[in-house]
C-alpha cells in the first residue's frame, strides 16, 4: 500500500515524534513523550493533534442535502449553515460502515469528515448514491490540513491566534470562518476528548505556517502534541465508540448506544428499515463499560466470564490516566450488562477482576466540554 503523509509530517517528525500507520494509508504520530504525559496535559492544559488522515467529502449541488439525508441517520434537511451534527452511515441491513461529522456550509454544500481508513470506502459509497441526483461528491482530504486544539486552555490559545471569528460566543458542534495570519480557515467546535477544544480546517498549502505559530503561541498555555495513542485513551474515558474497534458493519447504532443519533421521523435513509426492526425487537448484547483491577490492560476480543460462563468480549481496554484505574469496554449479552455485576477477564493468563461500571467514566456530565 502506498504511504501517504499529511500536510504536518514534517513538523511533526521534527518534535520526535514515533511515527507509524494511523489510517487507511497514511502515517502519521503515534506518540510523542508518552501517551500518559501527552494525555493528561491534554486534560490539564492544552493538547493538538493531526488529524489531517481523516477523509473530507466536499458535497454540492442542488441535490446535496437529498444526498446526504439519505446516507446517514441523523436528520441533515435540519441543520442551518454553520451547524455540525454527528450521525452513523449504515449498510441495507443496519450494520455501521463509518461514523462522521457533517458540517453544513450552505444551502446546496455539505461536507463529511469520515474515520481515516473509512474514507476508502465511503467515497464510492458516496458516489454511488449519487447517482441520478445533482450533487457532485469530491475528496479533498489531500487539500485539507485538519488540526485539533482540545484542552481547558484551548479557547485561550487560539484567541491569541485567530482573528475575524468570536470564539467566546463558538456553540458546541458549529462551527465559524476565521484567520490566522493571512490564512483563511474553518474553525470548528468539535472534538473527541472530551475536553473544551476546536478543530481547524486549513489549506494544506499554508498547513507547514499555522502549525509553527501554534506551537510559538502554544508555549505559553502548556500546549504539548498528542498522537493517536493518547487519542484512543482521552476517548476511552469518555467512551467515545470507535469504528473497527467498538463497532463494524456487523453491528447497528443500537448496539453502541448510537440509536439517539437516528431520526426515523425524518423519512427513508439507507438502512431505515432494518433498524426499525433492531428498535421494535431489541437487542442482545450492550455495549458496556468496565473498571479492571491491576494495572494491566486486558487484550481486544479477550473473552469476559461471569462464573465461568461466556458474558462477553473485550472490545478495548487501556489506562484511564485521568482516573488513575484501568478501563476496558467489551460486547456483554444482556444478562451481564447490569451496574456493579463482577466480571473476569483473563490478563496475562491470571483471572483478573472487572466490574460493569457507569459510562462516560470521566466527567459524565459533560462540564468539561461546555466550558
Amino acid at each position: 500500500m502506498a504511504e501517504r503523509r499529511s500536510p504536518f509530517y514534517s513538523s511533526i517528525v521534527g518534535l520526535g515524534a514515533t511515527m507509524g500507520r494511523v489510517g487507511g494509508d497514511f502515517i502519521s504520530a503515534r506518540y510523542y513523550s508518552g501517551i500518559a504525559d501527552e494525555h493528561l496535559n491534554t486534560r490539564e492544559n492544552v493538547g493538538v493533534q493531526d488529524l489531517s488522515t481523516m477523509g473530507k467529502m466536499d458535497i454540492k449541488g442542488p441535490d446535496a442535502e437529498a444526498l446526504v439525508n439519505h446516507v446517514i441517520v441523523n436528520d441533515a434537511a435540519a441543520m442551518r449553515p454553520g451547524q455540525v451534527r454527528y450521525s452513523t452511515v449504515c449498510r441495507e441491513d443496519g450494520g455501521i460502515m463509518d461514523d462522521l461529522t457533517v458540517f453544513r456550509l450552505g444551502p446546496e454544500h455539505f461536507m463529511l469528515v469520515t474515520g481515516s481508513v473509512n474514507r476508502q470506502k465511503m467515497l464510492p459509497w458516496l458516489l454511488h448514491h449519487a447517482e441520478r441526483r445533482k450533487a457532485y461528491v469530491t475528496d479533498i482530504t489531500a487539500a485539507i490540513a485538519f488540526p485539533t486544539i482540545q484542552g481547558p486552555r484551548s479557547r485561550e490559545l487560539l484567541k491569541v491566534l485567530v482573528q475575524d471569528a468570536d470564539l467566546d460566543g463558538l456553540k458546541r458542534w458549529s462551527f465559524t470562518s476565521g484567520r490566522i495570519g493571512e490564512t483563511k480557515l474553518l474553525i470548528s467546535r468539535t472534538g473527541v476528548t472530551g475536553e473544551l477544544g476546536f478543530e481547524l480546517f486549513v489549506p494544506a498549502d499554508e498547513a507547514t505556517a499555522v502549525w509553527d505559530m501554534l506551537m510559538r503561541a502554544g508555549r505559553d498555555f502548556g500546549l504539548k502534541p498528542y498522537g493517536v495513542l493518547a487519542m484512543f485513551t482521552l476517548g476511552l474515558e469518555k467512551a467515545y465508540p470507535a469504528h473497527g474497534i467498538d463497532m463494524d458493519e456487523t453491528r447497528t447504532p443500537f448496539h453502541v448506544g448510537l440509536n439517539s443519533w437516528i431520526k426515523f421521523d425524518k423519512g427513508d435513509f439507507v438502512g431505515r428499515e432494518a433498524l426499525l426492526k433492531v428498535r421494535d425487537t431489541g437487542v442482545d448484547e450492550r455495549w458496556t463499560g468496565l473498571t479492571v483491577e491491576g494495572g494491566t490492560p486486558a487484550a481486544t476480543n479477550a473473552r469476559v466470564l461471569a462464573g465461568g460462563e461466556d458474558a462477553g468480549v473485550v472490545t478495548y481496554s487501556d489506562h484511564g490516566y485521568s482516573l488513575g484505574t484501568v478501563l476496558a469496554t467489551a460486547h456483554l449479552r444482556l444478562p451481564f450488562t447490569r451496574i456493579g455485576t463482577e466480571l473476569s477477564i483473563d490478563i496475562d493468563g491470571t483471572p483478573t477482576r472487572a466490574m460493569v461500571s457507569p459510562m462516560p467514566f470521566f466527567d459524565p456530565d459533560g462540564v468539561r466540554l461546555r466550558a
